[in-house]
């Protein structure tokens, strides 16, 4: 959904890799949607991302941990190495 330029919109520079910008330039003919429109909602999904792996990680914190010596000696144990 393409957010409109407002007064709250930041200007600033991007430096692509050129065949991601081409990439980027076609889908955004290809779509009717501007440059600014793809870059934000791929930060947007990004952020999304970040913040659903955060709440993961705290769910997971009560979780036991292994520590990487003793996970090796209990795949050893079981025959798994």
């Amino acid at each position: 959904m393409p957010m409109p330029t407002t007064d709250l919109s930041k200007r600033s520079t991007i430096y692509f890799e050129s065949e991601l910008h081409q990439a980027l330039r076609l889908k955004a003919a290809h779509s009717h949607r501007s440059l600014s429109d793809l870059v934000n909602d791929a930060v947007r999904q990004s952020l999304r991302e970040d913040q659903d792996d955060l709440a993961s990680f705290e769910q997971r914190l009560a979780e036991p941990t292994m520590s990487y010596e003793a996970l090796l000696n209990n795949l050893k144990a079981n025959g798994k190495l």
